[in-house]
């Protein structure tokens, strides 16, 4: 089972690069964040063409999340039980055979100390509290998505310039360590323990092309799943080219 977790900075606008990577890598599952459009007007189509049944918790122009999945998918979940009707459009969950999958678009926070940091640091304990309380982690659950927090100095390009910064502050890093006490393990790095992988890369200083990125794309597993789990990589080569997401696509393969 082949899971990808690619933050797709609009579905619509990204159709021309996702087709035809879904069609050459032919992945079963896969969880987009950033979808930015509304139920009733996702691109449906193409994608069933490709094989893929499609669960959508969507909005206008911001946010939103989607699974797509070549095999069954049940007990669907979108958004926190006790989010209120106008919530933002950044959870969604389903089981798939024997895997419990969680797909985030975490909040991103803007800047330290401004409002909505402080609503990103709420947003990830209520996250915590919903794992909790939803997740038995004796059983194969996969939580993945766009966390927009790296989780230390090796996921910084320069962590001397991020040092205290929106994506890297310590609260948020410590609000993502809290998150991982529900029992959960960054599987990336049962791969890859050293620093330079990156998933995101910032348009607006060519942070591709200079190799100034973070790793803020995640997949966290209960030991049942990290132990099914036999690799977990960055496809770069997506991030290249004409018109990219500024994310590049994670994949996790569990045997």
């Amino acid at each position: 089972m082949r899971i990808v977790t690619w933050n797709v900075n609009s579905v619509r606008a990204r159709l021309p690069r996702l087709l035809p990577w879904l069609a050459e890598h032919k992945p079963d599952i896969v969880c987009l964040q950033e979808t930015k459009v509304e139920d009733d007007k996702f691109p449906r189509e193409p994608l069933e063409e490709l094989g893929y049944d499609i669960v959508l918790h969507g909005q206008k122009t911001y946010n939103g999340v989607a699974i797509l999945s070549r095999r069954r998918m049940e007990d669907v979940v979108r958004g926190f039980p006790d989010d209120a009707e106008d919530a933002q459009k950044r959870v969604i969950g389903v089981t798939i055979e024997d895997v419990m999958v969680l797909n985030l678009y975490v909040v991103n926070g803007e800047a330290v100390g401004t409002s909505k940091y402080a609503l990103k640091l709420d947003w990830m304990e209520r996250l915590h509290d919903f794992i909790e309380e939803r997740y038995d982690m004796t059983e194969k659950v996969v939580v993945c998505g766009d966390f927009n927090v790296t989780f230390d100095d090796r996921d910084v390009h320069d962590p001397e310039r991020w040092r205290g910064k929106v994506l890297c502050s310590e609260p948020e890093r410590d609000a993502l360590a809290k998150v991982m006490t529900c029992g959960l393990k960054d599987a990336f790095r049962k791969y890859h323990e050293e620093a330079g992988h990156y998933t995101w890369w910032d348009f607006r200083t060519r942070g591709f092309q200079r190799g100034e990125g973070l790793r803020i794309d995640h997949f966290l597993m209960s030991a049942p799943a990290l132990e099914a789990c036999s690799g977990v990589e960055v496809d770069l080569d997506a991030r290249a080219g004409e018109k990219p997401s500024d994310h590049a696509p994670v994949v996790a393969t569990l045997e």
